[in-house]
């Protein structure tokens, strides 16, 4: 009987380190990729542009683009551009993440409040909102305080209705139980509702997070001032194509960057759920 239960111990042991072997080479793959993808498709820009069939102005090669990038980072233009629109994109977000999952939260709550804002928020969340942008100019000018104010009003539809959808589908019989055992609406609230509705509150911060960077990029454009956006436009003027293409890698990254960073937040706030637990 020892030897019986020796080997199903060490056929468990071994079972378990395949497991661990697979789902380690799965997710090397899946990473490189991703990677490889990304290469082949830098290569092919480099040598179709170097190719003679277009010209450097129309496309200039990615390591001319890659030494541009380097020039302005040297000289400090990429750090304030850089810094601006990412303040104005983070300013934007959280404003639009603390309003939205507010107002869903009213809105879930409170009848009236969900009967004023629901014609709104269904009204408002299909329509491209950037169409505001004139009007935004006309009533705040072409300061910081406009550029904010479009992200805003572009990002927050998406928590609201990510919010409300997950507060609605929130199991009744938790609520339920926590009421018959004298828990306050808004104990229920803080304590049960938004809790398990944070995986599709998540999901719609992840929807507002890119929103709002390409929201601020586009207010730059068309406004004008330090920003990645605006960087881009004066080069356009200028007929500098390596600033424009550097400018289109680098918001290609700082994009990126802020969508991993999303996700790695995500997998911190939602280590107690199974969504977490089925990809660990």
């Amino acid at each position: 009987m020892a030897g019986i239960e020796n080997t199903a111990s060490l056929a468990a042991a071994e079972a378990d380190v395949t497991r661990d072997a697979a789902r380690r080479l799965d997710v090397i793959f899946r990473g490189g990729a991703g990677v490889f993808s990304i290469l082949v498709l830098l290569i092919a820009w480099e040598l179709f542009a170097r190719s003679g069939r277009v010209t450097a102005f129309m496309l200039p090669p990615f390591s001319a683009v890659v030494e541009r990038i380097y020039s302005d980072g040297a000289s400090g233009d990429l750090w304030i551009n850089l810094g601006r629109t990412l303040y104005r994109a983070m300013a934007g977000f959280v404003i639009a993440a603390v309003g939205g999952i507010t107002l869903g939260a009213l809105m879930s709550r409170n009848r009236l409040i969900r009967w004023f804002f629901d014609p709104i928020i269904s009204v408002g969340f299909p329509m491209p909102k950037i169409a505001f942008l004139p009007v935004i100019i006309l009533w705040l000018g072409l300061f910081d305080v406009s550029k904010i104010s479009i992200v805003v009003f572009d990002a927050i539809f998406p928590v609201v209705t990510a919010t409300l959808a997950g507060i609605a589908s929130v199991d009744k019989e938790l609520i339920w139980s926590a009421l018959n055992m004298g828990a306050s609406d808004r104990e229920v609230m803080w304590q049960i509702k938004l809790p398990a509705a944070l995986p599709q509150i998540l999901t719609g911060l992840q929807v507002a997070l890119p929103i709002s960077l390409i929201v601020a990029i586009i207010g730059e454009m068309v406004m004008g001032g330090y920003g990645l956006g605006g960087a881009m436009m004066s080069a356009s003027r200028f007929a500098d194509s390596r600033g424009v293409f550097a400018g289109i890698v680098e918001i290609a990254i700082v994009g990126y960057a802020l969508i991993k960073a999303m996700a790695v937040i995500r997998r911190r706030l939602l280590m107690w759920h199974q969504e977490t637990a089925e990809r660990s």
